[in-house]
């Protein structure tokens, strides 16, 4: 059984997983139309879930302490109801290996080592270093979709994740370091970020436990 998920719940997961956007962010985030998605959010914020705060002429929205937890607890109940939890916690579990070498590729691209400073940054200078971690994102971006095929047999909103890593990977292979670490673009980091932060707020986990 799959369930899509309803759009005031996926207005809300939206900034769970984002952690900090505006309306239109949020909206496109899961393909919502940007006028219901502020009426979700406003409804939201009259609730105490999300607040919206502006700063040096931009602005967005996050979650409460009250909106993480009714977030979980909605989530829960989703899951509840489509009897997939298993199957969500049998791909967190292939994840989390999976999360050791992306984020170690994600410190080799920010860090390059040198004999007098373990902490030098990597100016990219050296193509067969570069090419290695590209390697290992690509290694990433093979296992990735079958994982995601499974998380969306279960919730339609697990779906997606795949392709925007695939798609950041091109780019960074085109040449275009920012795609591999960079929060402010759609890079592979910011989806892997992304996507686990969605699967332990669905299976209800902290980010540094095991399932």
């Amino acid at each position: 059984m799959r369930r899509d998920s309803p759009p005031d719940l996926l207005a809300l997961h939206a900034v769970r997983i984002t952690g900090f956007a505006d309306t239109p962010v949020l909206a496109h985030r899961f393909g919502l139309d940007a006028a219901t998605t502020e009426e979700a959010l406003l409804d939201a914020e009259a609730r105490g879930w999300v607040e919206h705060t502006a700063f040096a002429g931009s602005g967005g929205w996050s979650l409460t302490e009250a909106g993480r937890a009714e977030n979980e607890r909605r989530l829960a109940a989703e899951l509840a109801h489509v009897g997939g939890a298993e199957e969500i916690r049998d791909v967190y579990r292939e994840f989390l290996p999976l999360n050791a070498v992306l984020l170690r590729a994600c410190t080799d691209w920010q860090l390059r080592p040198t004999a007098g400073d373990r902490l030098a940054v990597n100016d990219h200078s050296d193509p067969a270093w570069d090419a290695r971690i590209l390697d290992e994102l690509a290694g990433i971006d093979r296992t990735l979709a079958p994982l995601v095929d499974r998380l969306g047999s279960v919730l339609t909103r697990l779906r997606g994740y795949d392709t925007r890593f695939t798609a950041a990977l091109a780019r960074a292979r085109a040449g275009e370091r920012a795609w591999v670490d960079r929060t402010d673009v759609d890079s592979c980091h910011r989806v892997w970020f992304e996507l686990h932060e969605d699967l332990i707020a669905t299976l209800g986990l902290d980010r540094h436990a095991r399932p």
